[in-house]
């Protein structure tokens, strides 16, 4: 089977998600449940493939993102050459910076790898926007449904849908920021209060999927049981709503925001991500521990303190 590597694989070659269309609804699956979803390079091109192919399909209203397994997304995958334990707590999180990351062929759209760039444009945060951004300029809206853990990049993919529905015992955060770099699309300051952004920011740690809703980070969370049936009874009123319209309204908020400059802040994040990921004092410190004692002991380095405090 050949990997995608571009926007004209069929959903049949798909090999991390899975893509149908029942009731004028496009449904994308995370399917990496063993890896906690972890969003691989591979991946994101799958989605964001699955994502045109609902935007050209006129039997197709509204497109939904949710996840097989226990959790939504555990963020960007630290290795590719190790599975871990299905039944480690511990989700995968950031973030991939090694080479085997795109020997596979499956590296972003517009990756530029050449030695004028490598080490200074931190390619990484560009492409992470780039294809999160694919969310935000859709046509159709986008809807996420957001169980167990999601954390990270999967708060990237969560937080640039048009609307977020989550159980109400979700874990969502973004625990990298304790010690690794700044996110790689700083979303906090335009979905929430100052308050709560900086909070979640400068802390990184995680709240409820009822406490997000609280905050006005997501529009509505749900009892974990009644999650599917309540987000789908959402989506199936919406799916009656001219396509046509729905991209009008679309349109018309997120004009609203990018007025306001979120696209300017966006497309300058990668600036600080790559001075508090490669230059500030203790930039490696994270890498370091990784390679020497692997994921569970970086993890508990960067977030055994708070845990002990009795964050998430």
């Amino acid at each position: 089977m050949t990997t995608p590597s571009g926007a004209d694989a069929s959903p049949a070659e798909y090999q991390e998600i899975l893509y149908s269309v029942e009731d004028r609804i496009a449904t994308v699956t995370l399917n990496q449940p063993a890896r906690r979803n972890a969003l691989t390079f591979r991946l994101r091109r799958e989605l964001i493939d699955a994502l045109r192919t609902a935007e050209s399909d006129d039997d197709v209203t509204v497109v939904l993102i949710r996840a097989n397994g226990p959790s939504f997304s555990g963020g960007y995958a630290l290795s590719t050459g190790r599975q871990p334990d299905p039944e480690s707590e511990e989700p995968e999180s950031e973030e991939p910076k090694t080479k085997s990351y795109w020997d596979d062929g499956t590296r972003p759209e517009r990756w530029i790898d050449a030695e004028e760039f490598d080490g200074w444009t931190d390619q990484w945060a560009r492409s992470c926007l780039r294809d999160w951004m694919n969310v935000w300029e859709l046509l159709k809206p986008v809807v996420a449904m957001v169980h167990g853990h999601c954390l990270a990049g999967g708060t990237e993919l969560m937080s640039l849908c048009d609307i977020a529905f989550v159980a109400d015992d979700a874990q969502i955060g973004y625990p990298p920021v304790r010690g690794m770099t700044s996110p790689d699309i700083p979303f906090f300051p335009w979905r929430m209060t100052m308050a709560r952004a900086k909070y979640l920011q400068l802390t990184g740690n995680s709240v409820t999927g009822a406490e997000a809703a609280a905050m006005g980070w997501v529009a509505k969370s749900f009892p974990p049981e009644e999650l599917e049936e309540r987000t789908m009874r959402e989506l199936r009123a919406m799916s009656h709503i001219a396509p046509s319209l729905l991209a009008a309204n679309k349109e018309s908020v997120n004009q609203a925001y990018e007025i306001m400059g979120m696209r300017t802040h966006f497309q300058q994040a990668w600036t600080m991500h790559s001075l508090s990921g490669a230059l500030r004092p203790g930039a490696r410190d994270f890498a370091q521990r990784l390679g020497e004692g692997g994921l569970k002991a970086a993890l508990e380095w960067r977030d055994g303190p708070a845990r002990g405090e009795g964050f998430l």
